[in-house]
């Protein structure tokens, strides 16, 4: 029988939410971070799950597996923005050196304990944020829809 939660390192309490979830994962080399597909709705990306037990912080990203052109990212990154305002948990980042385009949810838990619902919470958010978001970073790099006709298709404004 595995200890509580409580006692196991926020690394062995994420592996033990994907594995309980039944997620395929697989761990980066013998780093503290696990590498897995989605598909959504709206398409499929790569998402990594990170331990920082030594910052006792949680971290879940959703990747996009297309970069951004360097002619569109002026444009996503208006059309990120727009999203992000009024998000709660979580925010859309992109690397503007590669065209990068990922959603991050995260906690620090110091001085607590991360528990597999805080996991779930901050995970199933996160794929749902990317998977609502994705037809508009779409629509702004292939279709040149302008970022705030796009957010507003998304988000009915």
């Amino acid at each position: 029988m595995s200890p509580l939660f409580g006692s196991q390192s926020i690394f062995d309490t994420m592996v033990q939410f994907f594995r309980d979830d039944d997620w395929r994962f697989q761990q980066l080399g013998d780093r503290p971070i696990l590498r897995m597909g989605f598909r959504g709705n709206n398409g499929s990306w790569q998402c990594f799950a990170q331990a920082k037990d030594e910052q006792q912080q949680f971290i879940f990203y959703s990747v996009l597996e297309t970069n951004v052109p360097p002619d569109k990212r002026q444009a996503v990154a208006e059309f990120l923005t727009r999203a992000n305002y009024g998000l709660i948990i979580g925010n859309f980042e992109m690397d503007f050196s590669d065209g990068e385009v990922r959603y991050k949810t995260s906690v620090d838990v110091e001085g607590g304990q991360l528990t597999p619902q805080m996991i779930k919470t901050l995970v199933y958010l996160n794929v749902l944020m990317m998977d609502k978001y994705l037809p508009g970073i779409m629509s702004v790099i292939y279709a040149d829809v302008p970022p705030a006709e796009a957010i507003a298709r998304i988000e009915g404004g």
